[in-house]
């Protein structure tokens, strides 16, 4: 069980899947507000370019939204990137070369459990920081009392305070806590100069 968290953004996690979580606030928002009758449950991810391990530009937003089978392809990209992606990604994180790719696999009127069946609970790297953090598997959504979410969320809460508190670009830590069941361990990674900011915390 892993937690992350980096000094990128606010919310202390990588800026891609920050702006995704922010998209995904925004376009939940409109949905429920009804302000297009055919937007329906949807899919963001992100891609940001680094320099000098720096986010400077959006270079691609994905948007994968499921829609009514009455509204032309034409009319949903033009309502996502006007009056969602724009409004949510500053203008200095977009270039001309940023790539706005809204629906791209065509048509996407059946979803759910009709459409893409299976396992519930995999997108587990999607829930948490897209891919930039280590991850043990398992899923999130047993309940907030099963042991694989409570270690992955104490983890999170250690990477954060570790970051918040600014402790040195390079050292090691070793947290170690003991519960009345049985021994518990946390790691939190060495951060070497190039990971100034980033916090990987490990939980056995």
């Amino acid at each position: 069980m892993f937690g992350y968290a980096c000094n990128e953004t606010p919310e202390m996690m990588p800026t891609a899947i920050m702006y995704a979580h922010r998209l995904g606030r925004e376009l939940t928002k409109v949905r429920k507000a009804g302000l297009v009758s055919w937007l329906r449950l949807m899919q963001i991810p992100v891609s940001i370019r680094y320099e000098n391990d720096k986010p400077v530009t959006v270079e691609n937003v994905v948007i994968s939204t499921q829609h009514t089978a009455d509204v032309k392809h034409a009319d949903i990209s033009e309502f996502l990137i006007e009056y969602v992606v724009k409004k949510v990604i500053p203008a200095a994180m977009l270039d001309r070369n940023t790539k706005f790719l809204i629906n791209p696999t065509g048509r996407f009127v059946v979803g759910g459990p009709e459409g893409d069946s299976g396992l519930t609970g995999r997108k587990i790297i999607v829930d948490t920081y897209g891919g930039w953090g280590r991850h043990g598997g398992g899923r999130f959504r047993q309940g907030p009392f099963e042991s694989r979410s409570l270690g992955c969320y104490m983890c999170r809460w250690v990477a954060k305070n570790v970051v918040a508190s600014a402790w040195p670009k390079s050292a090691n830590y070793r947290w170690r806590m003991r519960s009345a069941i049985r021994a518990r361990e946390i790691w939190i990674d060495s951060m070497e100069p190039q990971d100034a900011g980033r916090c990987h915390c490990a939980g056995v």
